[in-house]
């Protein structure tokens, strides 16, 4: 009985306090799931170093593009009026990740792995709808951007209701050409209508300049 006063007594009820380092921990978590992307329109007063964007939320930023472009992370040249997701520095001064939504819009393709004659992929729209393109196998539903990744949801045939996410991160974005880095797989991408020059690109020769992006 005395040991199991001893027991409650040093109990309390009380939660033990957290150590710091799990609370910084916890913060870092915490950022790292959280999405920091701001959206907004590439307004007019854009330049070569600097990206003039007006939030969704009416705010003008004067964005730095300097650490963008040095760690390779600008997706699509942005032009007046281009739909603009970026990530930006704590003081909102600097951007570190962009990505022209209105160049990512649309179909994008690439050769059938089983035939190499035929087309697939899917579609990128508005209101963050996927589709398939050629793929009875894989339905696209959702897209969304998460810290400056791709996401898509999709469901496989015969999985029942069962959702797959899976992310990508970018290493190209022009108006005719999309590569994402997988898992474990680099997937190129192109316009249906450029599909014929498909073969034309070859990853191979810019293996170098991806080897410091890919993760």
């Amino acid at each position: 009985m005395l040991f199991a006063g001893v027991v409650i007594a040093s109990c309390g009820g009380r939660k033990a306090p957290v150590p710091s380092n799990q609370e910084e921990l916890d913060r870092e978590l915490e950022y790292l799931y959280r999405d920091s992307t701001i959206y907004g329109i590439c307004g007019e007063e854009s330049a070569a170093n600097t990206l003039h964007l007006i939030t969704d939320n009416g705010e003008n930023l004067m964005l730095n593009t300097f650490t963008a472009t040095e760690n390779h992370n600008v997706f699509g040249h942005f032009d007046d009026g281009d739909r603009i997701a970026v990530i930006t520095n704590e003081s909102r001064t600097e951007a570190e990740i962009i990505i022209n939504l209105s160049m990512l819009m649309g179909d994008w393709v690439m050769p059938n792995p089983l035939d190499g004659t035929s087309y697939m992929g899917f579609s990128i729209k508005d209101g963050g709808i996927a589709e398939s393109l050629n793929q009875s196998s894989i339905i696209y539903k959702t897209w969304q951007l998460q810290n400056g990744r791709l996401q898509i949801v999709s469901v496989r045939e015969g999985g029942g209701d069962f959702e797959e996410e899976e992310v990508f991160q970018f290493l190209k974005l022009t108006g005719d050409s999309l590569i994402l880095q997988g898992n474990d797989e680099i997937y190129e991408y192109s316009r249906p209508g450029m599909a014929e020059d498909y073969d034309d690109i070859n990853l191979d020769d810019e293996e170098e300049d991806f080897e410091d992006l890919v993760i």
